[in-house]
């Protein structure tokens, strides 16, 4: 067969074209597969970067807060370790001057009334802008009268004496009212600190320190610059008890050690930034490690996609080719046994017309004669002539002849109104010489009230003629009887339809087993219903052949 022919026969064919949705709804699934891949993986990196920038901010913050705990840590220690050193100090200083010559000072001091002071004011804003404070004032004046008072320059020089080439820079003494005793400063001498926290903790028992930072401040050196001092009040207790009698307050330069804890926490907090840099490259090299494996990750899965893509497409290619080689070949099938059916038709079509003319001819002459005879017998009383049964027999055959001229004229293969009752009793008429069918009882129950059907009658022949033969061929029990064949044609609606159906004489004998209307002849007459626009609707011993009385539900051959 041409190339051109088998282009043809695919054409004709017009089966399921597996090659072409394989290659469409594939294409899709891969598609989608791909895609899903692909972002399913862009989304772990993004995930693993996510993660990998969370743990730098946490590391970086981290390290921020150790290196801070650090620094306050020392400062706390700082502070700490300077307030014992005042607590003890003041202990020195108590045991050296404040019997002889603090303890005697204050008691003088504690004598002078401040009430006065304390019941001014406070300060006010007057109209002209300029503050005036008389309270801090009434303390000034009572400051001057303190440092006039006998035994103050000498309590001055110990002091300083004292504390001369050491790091205090500041002492102060107060009285259990509050008020600045003494003052290593001289103008803060009479200062009424009795709202100081400080010193309410320190007449509590309690020591109290702090951690100040001061531009200019007066030490027993002289005025100092930019200094970082710990003031710390300390209780002054009687010796042997734990009664509190004043109050130290002494300051201590510790710019030195504080500048180590800067200098230190600044060393931390570079080891921190290194190590933070460490951790964002090798998270920086990570990450790209991820993309790279990533990114051959895809490749791979993705060259794997298309073999086995190409796999598939190579199989469902070859598949296709096997259906379409299937279906040529029983489109050929079809279109042979379809040719063989119509010069099987065309055939008995032929030797019907040519026996019905041939026997017709003789017939006709018989009868005449028959006739004649008839009329001899009457007028000469012939006993032996028998023209009754030589008419009889002819018009059997004359019968015959016709049942075989109808079924011969129904062959045509143009679509024409016909009446079906009329093309199914011709059909069973002719079908009545087969032997098959002597030994079956054939029931025709026609509807009276069909509508005339639409149909090329040589191919509702095909259909009657192979159902029919079917039931036919169903085999006989023992006694020879192979039941009773019926068929039926109704009206539904917009349509007709012939049922035929095999009664089995014998229930248990052979003809129970055959399944008439499932062999292999069954698929060529389905094709042709529907080619009619009809529906088959077979059961395992009857069939309903449905078919449009419409002309547009008529299919071309």
């Amino acid at each position: 067969m041409s190339r051109r022919s088998e282009r043809a026969d695919e054409v004709r064919v017009g089966g399921f074209r597996l090659m072409r949705y394989f290659t469409l709804t594939s294409l899709v699934a891969f598609a989608v597969v791909a895609l899903t891949l692909f972002f399913l993986q862009r989304s772990e990196e993004s995930f693993f970067a996510q993660v990998q920038g969370e743990q730098n901010a946490f590391f970086a913050r981290v390290q921020a807060e150790l290196a801070q705990r650090q620094e306050q840590t020392a400062r706390s220690n700082l502070l700490t370790v300077h307030e014992a050193a005042h607590v003890n100090l003041t202990r020195l200083l108590a045991n050296v001057l404040w019997d002889s010559d603090f303890a005697p000072f204050v008691a003088r001091v504690q004598a002078m009334p401040i009430d006065a002071c304390r019941g001014l004011p406070p300060p006010s804003e007057p109209a002209g802008g300029t503050r005036s404070d008389p309270r801090r004032a009434c303390f000034a004046e009572l400051g001057r009268e303190i440092a006039a008072l006998p035994g103050f320059a000498e309590l001055d020089a110990k002091a300083y004496a004292t504390m001369r080439a050491s790091s205090v820079f500041k002492i102060k003494v107060f009285d259990l009212r509050g008020i600045t005793v003494y003052s290593s400063e001289h103008n803060q001498i009479g200062e009424d600190k009795a709202d100081n926290l400080g010193w309410k903790v320190a007449v509590g028992g309690q020591p109290a320190s702090e951690l100040t930072h001061r531009d200019r401040f007066s030490a027993f050196e002289g005025e100092v610059e930019n200094r970082d001092l710990i003031s710390s009040y300390i209780p002054v207790r009687a010796p042997g008890s734990d009664k509190v009698i004043g109050v130290f307050e002494i300051y201590s330069d510790v710019t030195a050690f504080l500048g180590q804890i800067k200098d230190v926490s600044g060393e931390v907090a570079s080891v921190a930034a290194s190590n933070q840099d460490i951790v964002e490259r090798t998270a920086a090299d990570n990450q790209e490690k991820v993309s790279v494996a990533s990114d051959r990750f895809l490749l791979i899965v993705g060259g794997l996609l298309v073999l086995l893509y190409l796999a598939l497409l190579l199989l469902v290619r070859n598949g296709q080719r096997i259906i379409d080689a299937q279906a040529r070949a029983q489109e050929r099938a079809t279109r042979r046994e379809e040719r063989w059916h119509r010069e099987k038709m065309a055939a008995l079509a032929t030797m019907a017309a040519n026996v019905s003319h041939e026997v017709g001819n003789p017939l006709a002459t018989i009868s005449m004669l028959a006739q004649q005879i008839l009329q001899q017998k009457t007028k000469n009383d012939c006993d032996v002539c028998q023209p009754k049964l030589i008419l009889e027999q002819t018009q059997r055959i004359a019968s015959m002849t016709r049942q075989i001229t109808e079924f011969a004229s129904a062959r045509r293969e143009s679509s024409e109104r016909v009446d079906l009752n009329q093309m199914v009793k011709a059909v069973l008429d002719f079908l009545s010489f087969d032997r098959g069918f002597s030994s079956m009882q054939v029931d025709f129950r026609p509807d009276g009230d069909l509508p005339a059907l639409t149909v090329i009658p040589d191919h509702l022949n095909e259909v009657l003629m192979n159902l029919l033969q079917g039931c036919a061929e169903c085999p006989g029990g023992p006694n020879g009887r192979r039941g009773r064949l019926v068929v039926e044609t109704l009206g539904r609606g917009d349509a007709v339809v012939i049922r035929i159906s095999c009664e089995c004489a014998e229930p248990d004998g052979p003809c129970a087993a055959h399944t008439p209307f499932k062999d292999t002849r069954f698929d060529v007459v389905s094709r042709r219903v529907a080619g009619m626009g009809g529906q088959l609707v077979p059961t395992a011993t009857a069939v309903e052949v449905t078919l449009p009385t419409t002309p547009s539900a008529v299919a071309p051959d």
